[in-house]
Order: C-alpha cells, then structure tokens, then sequence
C-alpha cells in the first residue's frame, strides 16, 4: 500500500505537485490557522442546521449534511477555495491543459456518527469522454475538524490511474487521510476517494473544493448558485474563479469580461 505524502506548512508546490501525479492524493498539514477555520465552521453552522439534510440520498447517505454554493454562505470560506498555495497547485496541475480554470464545485460536508463508508469513485467520471494525460480538474479536501480513522477521514485509493476500472481496486490500497484541522487533502479527479464511515462520537466537518479547466462545464453554476451581488463584493481573483472570466478570446464572453474579451457588435 503506498501511504499519502504530507508535507507541513510552506511546502515547495514542485513537491507537493510531484507526489500528487505519483501518488493521486498528498496533504499538506495545517495550512491555515485554526482561527480561520472556525470562522468559516461558524459561518455555516446554521446552514448546515437549516437545509444540510437536503442533499441526503443513498450516495451521499442519510447521516451526512451537505451544502453548496459556499461562497453564498461563507465569506471567510474564500481565504481556503483561493488560498495562495492551493492556486500554486492548481496553475501546476491544470494550466498546462487550458488558459484558466476555475471552481467546479463547492461543498461543505458534515458527517455524523453512524454514517456507513461512501461508495468508492472518480469526480471525473461525468464528464463522457476521457483524454489520456489530462486531468479534467483537482479537488482539495480542507478539515475543518480533526480527520481521524474514527470519524470518517476521506478515503483515497493511491496510485489509480483512469485506465483502472473500479474492479480492480483493492481495499488493501485504502488510505484514509488522517490529518488535523486546518490541512488540506489534494487528489486529482481521476483518483478513487470517498468519505470514511464515521465510528466516533462526534460529527467531522470539510470543505471540498475542485478546480476544473476553464474550457469544461462547471459542475456547480456558480452564476446562479451565488447571487450576483454576493459574487460583485469578492476581489476579482475570487470571481474568476466562480467563472466571471472567458476562456481565451472565444468561450464564454461577455460584456465586462476582466480581460477585455466581448464582440464588438
């Protein structure tokens, strides 16, 4: 079995990005200040009470809360999903394939004592049609508690690859990413993971955010999902992240477009 890397805070993105492609997913411990951290956890504590159970289903499970369109929710949640060395690790990963990239999805993730293991599974498997030596998008796993073998820390099966098919993983390549509050899980779209079961006592809370090339569908509409408003009060590196940018000269302009790319009419 080969175990996750972890790095500590201020790794070198060489590295880091290195044991990402060799190993699928790595850690990079305590990133940020607990400080942050509960700020963000307070910020959506009563959304997590008020509308979590809504994404409950028999992949999500029925003892886990989940929300989207966190930008809408959290202010303070954008110093993690544009956190300065997370953008090394994504402008290492994904600009080799595309001119931008910006937020697939956005999901806080709470789950409680007595939720089962989430089935096994590759974030790229929507998008129909693969390509060889490309990853569609990179997802970082923040833990907003503690992620330990107890309470359900994300599973992630190391060295896969997407020409594996699922019936080939083994439970003995399992690695659960245990790690404090305040780190970040890396893993590529094209890694197995799922969430842990939860054994402990105590709900653990994250915040999982991917980053797609700029030229895919965005699996959350964060147009819609965040409201305009909202959206115009974020710095402008945030808000091209949400997509308020074009792809190069052609995809997706529109008036107002930061890098000046609209048809003059």
């Amino acid at each position: 079995m080969t175990m996750l890397k972890s790095f500590t805070n201020e790794p070198q993105t060489d590295d880091v990005t290195a044991a990402l492609l060799n190993d699928g997913g790595v850690i990079i411990e305590r990133l940020v200040e607990e400080a942050v951290i509960d700020k963000v956890s307070e910020e959506l504590r009563p959304h997590f009470d008020e509308q979590g159970h809504r994404f409950q289903n028999d992949f999500n499970g029925y003892k886990t809360l989940r929300l989207g369109g966190i930008l809408g929710l959290s202010t303070t949640s954008a110093e993690l999903i544009a956190h300065p060395d997370v953008m090394n690790i994504a402008d290492a990963m994904l600009l080799p394939h595309c001119e931008n990239y910006r937020i697939g999805s956005c999901t806080a993730i709470e789950i409680h004592p007595g939720e089962k293991a989430q089935t096994l599974h590759r974030d790229d498997d929507f998008y129909p049609i693969p390509i060889p030596g490309v990853e569609f998008q990179i997802s970082a796993m923040w833990a907003l508690d503690d992620f330990t073998m107890e309470n359900g820390a994300t599973r992630v099966v190391t060295k896969t690859h997407p020409e594996n098919s699922m019936e080939e993983m083994n439970s003995a390549d399992v690695e659960q990413a245990v790690m404090p509050k305040g780190s970040v899980l890396f893993y590529l779209g094209s890694t197995v993971h799922g969430g842990g079961a939860n054994r402990s006592e105590a709900p653990r809370k994250g915040l999982i955010n991917t980053y797609s090339l700029g030229w895919l569908r965005q699996e959350e509409n964060h147009y819609l999902t965040i409201p305009r408003e909202v959206a115009a009060a974020y710095p402008e590196h945030v808000r091209r992240l949400m997509g308020y940018q074009s792809h190069g000269a052609y995809l997706g302009v529109y008036p107002g477009d930061p890098d000046g790319n609209w048809f003059d009419s």
